[in-house]
Formats: C-alpha cells, sequence, structure tokens
C-alpha cells in the first residue's frame, strides 16, 4: 500500500470516528461501506463496526485487538526524557501550562512510532471505536440501562489506561457524576455543571476534538467535564434508584428482562428501602416466568419410549389389563379360573434411575437474559422426582450455588454480572460432580470466549461427552437483543453433532424434558 493509499484510508477512519461518536444513527452508508472495506482489508473483526458491544468485549474476544490496544498504549504513551530544571518565569512550555494533557494528531502519532500502514489502520480503528464508545454512549436514548452504564464505566477506564492514567483519573475518582472537573477549564465560563456550554452544547460536541488545528485530542480539563456531564446524563436518564425509594414509585414498575437486568447489575449501589423494593421487583418477576416455564414444562413430552430396550419383567411394570385381554382365550368356565401363560408389561423411557442434572452458567454481561431465565429453569426441573440438581456460575472466578437452586431469586442475587470468561475453571468444578456419566445432564450456557486461543474448553467438553454425559450448549434463550457466540465454537459444536441451543426457551425445555426423568 503507497503512502497516498494509505493517507487517504486514514482520512477515511476520522471522518468514520467522528460520525460514529457524533450521529445519533451512526456514519453515513457509504462512509460505512469504506470503514467496513478497510477493515477487511487489515482483517478487523466485523464485530468492532457495531455500535452495541463494548470495547472490553471485544479485547476480551480477540487476541489481535488486544495487541492493536497494547500498540495504542505505547504510542501514546512513549518513554519520557530525563526531567529538565523547570523553566523561568514566563517561559513555561504548552505541555506544563495548566495541567493539560496535550497531544498531536493521533495518526502522526502512529507514523512517529514506526508502524507499518496496516498496524496505523488498525490501531486507528480501535481507537476510533474508543472514541465512539466513550463520547457518544446511548446516543439517542431516552433511557439508558443499568448495563449501558456499566459498559461505558469500563470503556471509560479503557480510555483512562491507554492515554496512561490511573483508573478514574479523567472521569474522577467520585464517579456517579461527582467526579471531573479537575483544574477547571481553562478561563471558559462554566455552568453550575462544570461544563462549558460554548463547547458541550448537548453531551459533548466531539467536533472541537478536530476543528481546533493542531489539536489531536482535547485538553485534560475539557476531557474531565465531558466525561462528568455524560456520566450525569446517563444517570439522569437511568434513573432508578431515585423511584426505588419510593415503596408506592416502585410498585407502579412493570417488572421486565430489562427491569431485572438494571437491578441485578446496580444491586451493590442499593441499600435499606431501595434495596428492598429492588428484591419486591425481582421476586415478582421470577415468579410470574417461573409460573409459566412450570405450565411448559409441566405440557412438555417426557423422555421418549426406547424401543430397543425390552420391558423390565418387575411388578410395577406389570400391565394388568393387556395380560387378561391376552389371556381370555385360556377362560376355564369349569374352573371358573384365568390360566395365564403368558405376562406382559409395559416398555419404561431409556432412563429409570436418578438424573444429575449440572446447569453451568456464564454470569458475564452478554448472558444476562439467557442467565434468568436457565437459573429459573434449573430450580423447575431440579424439583422434579429423580433429578439432583446443581448450579454452578462463573466469570473469572467459580460459585458452586447448588444448595441454592431451588432459590432463584437467591440465586440471582449472589451473581456478580460482568467480568471476564475463564471456562476451563468452572469445567473442573462441573466435572468434579459427575459420578455416572450416563445418568448425567449438563448444561453449559455461555458465549463460549475464552482467554486463551488455544480453546481448552472444547477439549475439556469432548472428554465430558465421550464419558457419556448429555451436553447441552446454550448460547442464547432470549431471541431479542445483542447475542453473540464464538465462531469457533459454533463450528466445533457444528462438526461434532451437539446441537447448540438458542432463541427459544420451549426448544430448551423440550431439550431438557427428553433428557431428564
Amino acid at each position: 500500500m503507497d503512502e497516498r493509499a494509505a493517507k487517504n484510508r486514514r482520512q477515511v477512519l476520522s471522518w468514520w470516528s467522528l460520525a460514529s461518536a457524533l450521529s445519533e444513527d451512526g456514519p453515513p452508508k457509504e462512509l460505512s461501506k469504506l470503514a467496513s472495506e478497510i477493515a477487511e482489508g487489515v482483517e478487523i473483526p466485523p464485530l468492532l463496526l457495531d455500535r452495541r458491544p463494548s470495547v472490553n468485549d471485544l479485547l476480551r474476544r480477540d487476541k489481535g485487538l488486544r495487541q492493536d490496544y497494547e500498540r495504542i498504549e505505547r504510542v501514546l504513551n512513549p518513554p519520557q526524557p530525563p526531567e529538565e530544571d523547570e523553566p523561568e518565569e514566563g517561559g513555561a512550555t504548552e505541555a506544563n501550562s495548566a495541567g493539560e494533557h496535550q497531544a498531536t494528531s493521533f495518526a502522526a502519532s502512529l507514523g512517529a512510532g514506526g508502524l507499518g500502514a496496516r498496524e496505523q489502520l488498525r490501531s486507528m480503528m480501535l481507537f476510533g471505536k474508543m472514541l465512539q464508545n466513550v463520547f457518544s454512549p446511548g446516543m439517542g436514548a431516552s433511557q439508558v440501562s443499568a448495563k449501558q452504564y456499566n459498559d461505558w464505566l469500563q470503556d471509560v477506564g479503557r480510555f483512562e489506561q491507554a492515554l496512561g492514567y490511573p483508573k478514574g483519573g479523567l472521569r474522577g475518582e467520585g464517579g456517579g457524576g461527582g467526579g471531573g472537573g479537575g483544574g477547571g477549564t481553562d478561563a471558559q465560563d462554566t455552568d453550575a455543571t462544570g461544563v462549558a456550554p460554548e463547547i458541550y452544547d448537548d453531551d459533548l460536541n466531539f467536533a472541537v476534538n478536530e476543528a481546533r488545528a493542531g489539536r489531536g485530542l482535547m485538553s485534560e480539563p475539557e476531557v474531565k467535564n465531558a466525561l462528568s456531564h455524560l456520566e450525569k446524563s446517563l444517570i439522569n436518564r437511568m434513573a432508578l434508584r431515585e423511584v426505588l425509594k419510593d415503596r408506592a414509585l416502585a410498585e407502579k414498575l412493570t417488572p421486565s428482562m430489562d427491569l431485572v437486568e438494571q437491578l441485578l447489575r446496580d444491586k451493590k449501589n442499593l441499600s435499606g428501602e431501595a434495596l428492598q423494593n429492588a428484591k419486591m421487583l425481582i421476586k415478582k418477576y421470577v415468579n410470574d416466568l417461573a409460573d409459566i416455564l412450570k405450565r411448559q414444562v409441566k405440557s412438555a413430552s417426557k423422555a421418549k419410549v426406547d424401543p430397543r430396550i425390552p420391558p423390565k419383567r418387575v411388578f410395577r411394570n406389570l400391565d394388568l389389563k393387556r395380560t387378561i385381554h391376552k389371556n381370555l382365550i385360556n377362560w376355564d368356565p369349569e374352573r371358573r379360573r384365568l390360566m395365564v401363560n403368558r405376562l406382559f408389561y409395559r416398555r419404561g423411557s431409556a432412563r429409570t434411575s436418578n438424573t444429575r442434572l449440572i446447569v453451568v452458567v456464564d454470569q458475564s454481561g452478554s448472558m444476562v437474559s439467557a442467565m434468568v431465565n436457565c437459573t429459573i429453569l434449573a430450580s423447575i426441573f431440579a424439583a422434579l422426582p429423580k433429578v439432583d440438581g446443581h448450579l454452578v456460575v462463573f466469570d473469572t472466578q467459580v460459585i458452586d450455588l447448588s444448595p441454592w437452586i431451588n432459590d432463584p431469586l437467591e440465586v440471582l442475587l449472589r451473581t456478580n454480572l460482568g467480568g471476564g470468561n475463564d471456562g476451563p475453571k468452572a469445567m473442573l468444578v462441573a466435572q468434579a460432580k459427575i459420578q455416572d456419566p450416563k445418568d448425567t445432564v449438563m448444561v453449559w450456557i455461555s458465549d463460549f470466549y475464552e482467554f486463551s486461543n488455544d480453546q481448552p474448553l472444547f477439549a475439556m467438553i469432548k472428554n465430558v461427552v465421550a464419558a457419556g454425559v448429555t451436553f447441552i450448549p446454550v448460547g442464547s434463550v432470549s431471541s431479542g437483543g445483542y447475542f453473540n457466540v464464538n465462531p469457533y465454537f459454533r463450528q466445533q459444536f457444528k462438526t461434532h453433532g451437539i446441537p447448540l441451543m438458542s432463541g427459544s426457551l420451549k426448544t430448551l425445555i423440550k431439550e431438557l424434558r427428553s433428557a431428564l426423568p
């Protein structure tokens, strides 16, 4: 790629970043198409062009992007030269004035770092995604979910890290809209919120970033004020905490999956009356959904009769009606007795012994609806006769919640949504619960993204299946919302004939009802 072509692509990505951050509808189709072509040319995953996933999710799922992020850190935080004597009064440099954090054009910095054209474009795309997520959270939405707020906090943390700041260094230690400010706005008039109105007319007039000649990034006080303003806007649009403080207002809320997700994500920030009202709403939704799922479980067909298995000749399986009917020809009228020369038995289902049900749930952010649904399902199936239920949840740590499997509300309140994903660690705990593989059903609910590119989890899954365990992978049990499964696992499950469940709760119920006695 010659320098002119590389320059044109960098220009396209600069405009794509700005349009992504400023426009409610995202970049124009033509610009998005160009950005998509550039992404394909430098092997950037298409998911990066989607406005919904967080930067944290992308870095967790793609090793190549993690390397690009580390490259951005190196470019934006080069080794500092030895400190020199302070300049005489009146001779302060711009870099030291008013505590500002100034930077040259990001593209120029990449070039100065000796990066090739491909690495420059990849880094620019990731940096543009980061700017989009940090400076346009919940763009155009009148209401913001707790997940969006949580994702934004994580993305701001990544942004701070890339720029060499400690966690909270730009957003402010107070959080909740109380941080930021830091050093004023360099003679700019500000309103009561500390935000310069001529710069931040709405959430953020991000165009000032490029409009000021020679400036690649805003000054530190401007960025702090912008993030403080954005955080306040997000919390105001969430506004759930205030409602929860009033029992009468809280009772007017209609429990839904979205509301439950917000409450679960925000529960650590609730206390007193607000926490009690949150539990009340979660319990109401869980109970209502449980009633629906119980009816579906009850109406679902049980395990099918296996014609290959002969009926077991025990008294409880004796088909008395059929035996009498078939032996009527042997009736002795003189002795008034039925001479039975053949007994008939009912054919049982394939599984007659107790079945151990092990449900393993990925509690990372993208799996919330699946986790809620399957936690309730686990409690329903665990209550069935001949079912021994166990429940394990995991992110980078593993928690055995089997003692509370019959109380889905308690399970949900003990989860900690978000974070990473260490499937192999969870599998070790699940494997330890297997006693008789042929009488074990393992339901694994996850997007199947791992830290390691060696995909050790699938090798462990193959061993479990080879031992005779009925393994049911679940990518999603909700037909709406953002949903993504690791393509490697999706293909491997297909290749090895292991159906990946997604979309329909009824399908999962039917699958479980067939697998359990």
